[in-house]
This record gives structure tokens, sequence and C-alpha cells, in this order.
């Protein structure tokens, strides 16, 4: 992973949102189509055998990457949203984050029990919001047995916290530390 070309696009800005925060801007990678593309197609690869029938993307850049994913896999397209965004009845579930906290809202009727959602976002830090989203998905009925992300911080313990919920864990890139 260390020698991985999509390195070479994410930008690191230090002391953002807060200092201390070591943000990963994904921004050059979504500029870039070749690497967009190769991104894009790479979270899609681990389930092309058997697709799931809708992947759900949380906003914002999750939207981006979720979209695309979507395409590759001819999957619906799920979008979790932060408060007031949705027109319809909605759910919601408040969540930690590494600097704060947040909400996520989602559709009641965007999905039915059993069928098969991938979770895609653009990075994992502490699985605060990619947890919410599951949950909110399976308070649905949805079975979201997996989720493919773009970055994973390792050392901030999504990932663990995600497979805690039996998520099949996907990451293309690892940045160590915050």
């Amino acid at each position: 992973m260390e020698s991985d070309p999509l390195l070479a696009h994410i930008r690191t800005i230090p002391d953002y949102p807060k200092k201390g925060i070591m943000f990963r801007d994904i921004t050059p990678l979504l500029g870039d189509p070749s690497a967009l593309r190769e991104a894009c197609r790479r979270m899609a690869e681990p389930f092309l055998k058997s697709p799931p029938q809708f992947v759900a993307g949380v906003e914002a850049r999750g939207f981006i990457l979720g979209g695309i994913v979507a395409h590759l896999l001819g999957a619906g397209f799920i979008p979790i949203r932060k408060p007031g965004k949705l027109p319809y009845k909605s759910i919601k579930r408040e969540y930690a984050l590494e600097y704060g906290s947040g909400t996520l809202e989602l559709h009641q009727d965007c999905v039915q029990k059993g069928q098969k959602v991938l979770l895609v976002d653009d990075l994992v830090a502490t699985g605060g919001s990619a947890e919410a989203a599951v949950l909110l998905l399976r308070t649905l009925g949805a079975v979201v047995e997996a989720g493919s992300f773009l970055v994973d911080l390792p050392d901030l313990g999504g990932r663990r916290r995600l497979e805690k919920l039996g998520l099949e864990f996907h990451a293309l890139l690892e940045f160590p530390g915050e």
C-alpha cells in the first residue's frame, strides 16, 4: 500500500478543521480523471461477482465515490444525508466524530427488508459516521455486510468498530496517526 500511486493524489492538511487533526484531502484525486476512475474501480472490484442491490454513500464525498461505484456494480444509489436535506419521511441517528458530533438521515423507504447494501465513503477515522450509516440501514431491514472506503486511518480504530458490527472492511489506502 505504501507504493500505491493513488497516495500521490491525497493531500494532507495539518490542523484542519482543528489543531492536532491531520486532514486527508481527496480533492486532488477527485480532480484527476484517471486516479478517480482507478480508485472507484478498485473500490467496486471485490463486489463484482456478487453485487449489492444498492450502494449507500455518506454525504458528501461518499456521494461522489458511491455514485460511481454503484454505476460500476449496476446497483442503485442511496444517499445518506446530513439533517434537513431529505424531502420525505426519514429516520436519523446521531454519532460522535473525531472532532465533534453529527447526525445522519435516511429516507424511510429507500430500501426494503433483506436487500443487500454496500456502504461507501471516502475515509474511515473513528468509524462513527459509517457505524451510524450501517445502523440506519439495518433499522430499515437492509443487509449491510461490507464497506468500501478510499482511506483508512487505522490508529483511530474505525475499522475495528465496523468489524464488530460484522462488516467486511475494504480500504485502498492507509495513513498512520491522526
